[in-house]
C-alpha cells in the first residue's frame, strides 16, 4: 500500500467479553527484512485503540508495549479493553494477535494534543546537516544482506558522521540521528511518530555490532502535535549488557519542538 493511513487502517469493530475488536491487515512494505517494524505495529495497536476511545481523546500520548512474537503480513486482530475513561485522558490495553496467537501487548494512554510550545526544555534538537547532505537510505542494505522495505514508506535521511559502520569503522559513539518524512507525502501525527522513533539501523551498528535488533520492550510518549515538515531523530545506546540493548529515542518537528520520545530494550548479539 505505501499510504501509512492505508496501512494501519482498522475495520469491522465487534464487542466481545475482553473489549472490542478490530480485523486489520498488516502491510508487509512496513518491515525491516522480513519483520514487520515495530513502530508500525504500534500504530495499527494505536490505531485500534483511538477508534475505540472515541473523538473526546483521539490522540495516542503514551504506550508501553511488549513484543511477544513476530506476526506475518496479512490479517490480524487488535483487542481493546477500556480501563478507564476519564475526563482528560482514556487508559486502555491493546493486544494483537494473528491465527489466535498473542504478538505484541500494549497499555495506551490516549487524550488531545496540542501544536503548543513548551513551557519549559532541557532539550535542545539534535544538530544535522542539511536534509539534502544527508545519506538517503536505500530499501537494500549496505552489501545486498537483506531488504529494508520500509525505505520504501519512509524517506529517512542519516548523518554522515554517523555511518562509520557502513565502511568497517564504526564510531563506537552508539548514536545514529538523521532527518525522516513520511513517503505518502503526509506529514507526521501522534500514531506515525510511533513509526520515527523506532528507526533503523539500530544504534547497535554503531557500537561494531551488526545483525537484527529485535525490540523486546518499548515505551513512547508523543508530547504534542508535530508542525508540517520532516522531524529529526536522535538514537543512542546508554548501556549494552548479557546481550541486552537500551535504545533512547528524540524526535523534534520542524520548529525545533520535541515532538515525542523512546526507550526500548533490545536484543543483540554481543561479539565474544
Amino acid at each position: 500500500m505505501g499510504i501509512f493511513q492505508e496501512a494501519t487502517v482498522v475495520a469491522a469493530r465487534r464487542e466481545t467479553p475482553g473489549g472490542l475488536a478490530y480485523e486489520a491487515a498488516l502491510d508487509g512494505q512496513w518491515s525491516v527484512g522480513t519483520k514487520l517494524h515495530g513502530g508500525y505495529l504500534l500504530a495499527v495497536l494505536g490505531r485500534a485503540a483511538s477508534e475505540s476511545a472515541g473523538e473526546g481523546h483521539p490522540h495516542v500520548t503514551a504506550v508501553s508495549a511488549s513484543f511477544l512474537t513476530s506476526p506475518a503480513p496479512g490479517p490480524a486482530e487488535v483487542l481493546v479493553e477500556t480501563l478507564r475513561a476519564g475526563r482528560s485522558t482514556t487508559q486502555a490495553r491493546a493486544r494483537l494477535t494473528q491465527d489466535g496467537r498473542p504478538c505484541v501487548e500494549a497499555l495506551i494512554t490516549l487524550g488531545r494534543l496540542e501544536e503548543s510550545d513548551s513551557w519549559w526544555s532541557g532539550m535542545e534538537p539534535v544538530e544535522l546537516p542539511d536534509e539534502q547532505d544527508c545519506y538517503l537510505s536505500p530499501p537494500e542494505a549496505p552489501g545486498g544482506e537483506f531488504k529494508v522495505p520500509l525505505m520504501e514508506v519512509v524517506e529517512q535521511r542519516l548523518d554522515p558522521g554517523h555511518l562509520g559502520f557502513a565502511v568497517g569503522a564504526p564510531s563506537r559513539q552508539g548514536v545514529i540521528a538523521g532527518w525522516q518524512r513520511l513517503g505518502d507525502g503526509t506529514d507526521w501525527d501522534p500514531l506515525s511518530l510511533l513509526v520515527a522513533l523506532d528507526p533503523v539501523p539500530p544504534v547497535s551498528y554503531d557500537l561494531g555490532i551488526s545483525g537484527w535488533a529485535p525490540t523486546i520492550q518499548f515505551t513512547a510518549y508523543v508530547r504534542r502535535l508535530p508542525a508540517p515538515g520532516p522531524v529529526r531523530v536522535s538514537m543512542r545506546a546508554l548501556d549494552v549488557t548479557g546481550d541486552r540493548m537500551d535504545e533512547v529515542a528524540h524526535a523534534w518537528d520542524s520548529k525545533g519542538r520535541l515532538v515525542a520520545q523512546a526507550t526500548q530494550l533490545a536484543a543483540v548479539r554481543t561479539p565474544a
